[in-house]
């Protein structure tokens, strides 16, 4: 059906035979009586016809264009009872003519229509393509305060791109990189994104028919604010608390019962919403993991934890309600508690999220349909805490995704795109997981088997040849080849994640007996937890603790990392041989570079912990380490500089540090 290698691949298409050779001085013909709702989709066209074929053709709203003299017609017509994101694209020998019953639907024909103009020039297929999106809401997430803030340049060219590949909404998410006015404290050394530029990229995602959504944590996740005496005295915990009973964690979570915790949220609210045009806002409200284990312990005691956060949850939605906005959070704190969710406003949306090729979508999604909740499904590039990518999670958990939420009824799909412990994976990494996710949301059925490859070598980065795609691919496998599981992650990353210390211990405790996805249902369980507390905490072993969230570290044998070594170098070969049309080879070059020195550097590590195991680690070895740290620490430092700013980094390139340091003074001995 995708012969034409159109993405998204359309819902229909009719190849109807022949070809139309563009000719010399024609028009784009507006025909509606607002010819300013499609000046800008217009012009794009106009410059695609440029690049493509070469021909310069003008833009005209005037009826009295003769039949002969107009090329291309963007025809709305409010009488059709269609979906407004649907159109109609007609290629006949006679011209080419865009409908739809709206703006948007004559965007997205246009967008169709420039993919015919690269891959054809003047000579196009006759055809007709009638389409429309599976899914009202397609939305990119990019997490920009875990460390990277992008550029404006890098945040302009992505929004081009996802505008290109049909997604309409794009949410950056924040819990302290909007420079509010009274916070400076919080935010003065992240580069961040100002008021002004908000109102900049609000206006260019409207000219591309994408809704920036303002997205501002207002629960959990807050560490970047608790930290600062300012504002400890909100925390639920402010002396921190061990998260699962094992892991101890700084003041995360606001105390939901302190009325300031209430009027700080509600005073960023006031200053950040103006700077948005959406009628939305993301609250978050996720992973309030100390919730109970500090000043709401009593109450979460006498009401149980689901109350506790209903509760809070009610007084941010009244705050939003207040600003004319709908109030979108994710669900996970609620998953627990099925009865609570019958009690959720239902002007309200619901994110349903989750990481995992297996995460439960489908029931999840039920029940928030059964209750009369609208939601979204929210899966993920798969990017973070992996380095190269975990490619085959990725495209299953979109997929599984888009069928839950297609099965339920969910009104979007969000596709996240995360940057925990660092954000070591450079861009390139995440484009597969955005490219499939753009596809699958707009069709499934016409999408689900999209050559993944080509669609990221020609769509993201000019490459008509395919290499980059297939190499990008094959780096999103490597972690496979270590025969060990994470979760939420590759090995490979929580090698540079793990003191020297603490992978000593995990190879010196029993093997659990437990796969990595029998430890992931024991702590995400679909159920309430005894006590109605945290799942189980004092129950859980350290070295199960240790498993889930570092892997099967114990499994990684010498052999497995000289293959995984062999192929990182032939992987790195390849990447020279890359030619990209549109000149940005010599940065995604240096990314992917980066990327394989960051994977090299984890295999020698872990040689050297095992050296460490056996007492056979040599002076020699430690050297070379150190020389191969700093060059890392360089490559990462120059790569991050070229599409982000700077805050941020001294964050980033801190935990490189502390191995470099690790290295010059191991914390046991030898032996």
């Amino acid at each position: 059906m995708n012969d034409l290698q159109l993405v998204p691949c359309p819902q229909q298409i009719k190849l109807t035979g022949g070809m139309l050779d563009l000719p010399e001085r024609r028009f784009i013909v507006i025909d509606h009586t607002d010819a300013s709702a499609l000046t800008f989709t217009a012009q794009l066209l106009k410059n695609g016809l440029v690049r493509y074929g070469e021909l310069d053709w003008g833009i005209s709203a005037s009826p009295a264009v003769p039949a002969d003299r107009t090329g291309v017609t963007l025809n709305i017509e409010e009488r059709l009872q269609t979906n407004p994101q649907a159109y109609k694209l007609s290629v006949t020998a006679e011209g080419i003519i865009i409908t739809s019953s709206s703006s948007f639907g004559i965007f997205y024909g246009v967008l169709t229509l420039l993919q015919l103009l690269e891959q054809h020039g003047r000579n196009l297929p006759l055809l007709l393509i009638e389409d429309y999106p599976d899914f009202t809401h397609r939305g990119v997430l990019l997490d920009i305060s875990r460390d990277k803030v992008p550029s404006m340049e890098t945040l302009t060219y992505l929004i081009d791109l996802f505008a290109s590949w049909k997604i309409n909404q794009l949410q950056l998410y924040t819990e302290h990189t909007f420079a509010y006015q009274s916070h400076e404290t919080v935010w003065k050394d992240a580069s961040p994104l100002t008021g002004e530029e908000i109102l900049q990229l609000d206006a260019y995602c409207r000219e591309r028919f994408i809704e920036l959504v303002p997205n501002q944590n207002c629960f959990g996740h807050m560490n970047r604010w608790l930290k600062h005496e300012k504002y400890l005295s909100l925390a639920e915990a402010p002396k921190g608390f061990k998260h699962l009973g094992q892991i101890p964690m700084g003041a995360e979570c606001l105390d939901p019962s302190d009325p300031g915790s209430l009027k700080l949220i509600e005073g960023l609210l006031d200053e950040l919403l103006p700077h948005f045009s959406s009628s939305q806002i993301n609250v978050n409200l996720d992973e309030a993991f100390e919730l109970g284990e500090g000043k709401s312990r009593e109450k979460v005691a006498e009401l149980g934890k689901g109350r506790v956060f209903l509760d809070y949850l009610l007084k941010i939605h009244q705050a939003v309600v207040r600003q004319g906005k709908t109030m979108m959070f994710w669900g996970d704190m609620l998953t627990a508690y099925p009865d609570l969710i019958a009690q959720l406003p239902k002007d309200i949306i619901a994110l349903e999220w989750g990481y995992e090729a297996d995460h439960p979508f489908s029931s999840r999604c039920r029940v928030l349909t059964e209750n009369g909740v609208p939601f979204y499904v929210c899966p993920g590039t798969s990017s973070w805490c992996s380095i190269s990518g975990r490619i085959d999670n990725a495209l299953e958990n979109i997929r599984n995704a888009a069928e839950a939420g297609l099965e339920n009824g969910a009104i979007g799909l969000l596709n996240t795109d995360w940057g925990d412990h660092g954000h070591w994976q450079t861009l390139p990494i995440s484009m597969p997981g955005f490219i499939y996710g753009a596809a699958v949301s707009w069709s499934l059925s016409a999408n689900k088997n999209l050559d993944l490859a080509s669609a990221i070598s020609r769509l993201a980065f000019g490459d008509d040849k395919s290499k980059i795609g297939k190499l990008i691919m094959e780096l999103g496998r490597v972690h496979q080849k270590t025969g060990a599981e994470a979760i939420n992650g590759t090995v490979l990353f929580n090698l540079l994640q793990t003191s020297l210390k603490e992978s000593l211990e995990i190879l010196g405790s029993d093997d659990t007996g437990l796969k990595i996805s029998d430890i992931r249902a024991f702590m995400y369980a679909d159920q309430e937890q005894p006590g109605d507390n945290s799942p189980g905490e004092a129950e859980i072993p350290r070295e199960v603790i240790l498993h889930a969230y570092k892997g099967d570290l114990h499994k990684l044998t010498r052999s497995d990392l000289d293959e995984l070594l062999i192929e990182l170098e032939r992987i790195e070969a390849a990447v020279e041989q890359i030619d990209i049309s549109n000149g940005s080879d010599n940065l995604v070059k240096q990314e992917l570079y980066c990327t394989i020195a960051f994977l090299k550097h984890a295999c020698l590590r872990w040689e050297w912990v095992l050296n460490h195991r056996q007492g056979e680690v040599d002076n020699q070895q430690t050297e070379e380490l150190i020389k191969d740290i700093d060059k890392l620490i360089a490559s990462h430092s120059q790569v991050w500089s070229r599409r982000n700013r700077i805050g941020g980094l001294r964050e980033s390139v801190g935990r490189l540090e502390k191995l470099r340091d690790e290295y010059l003074n191991p914390p046991i001995s030898k032996g």
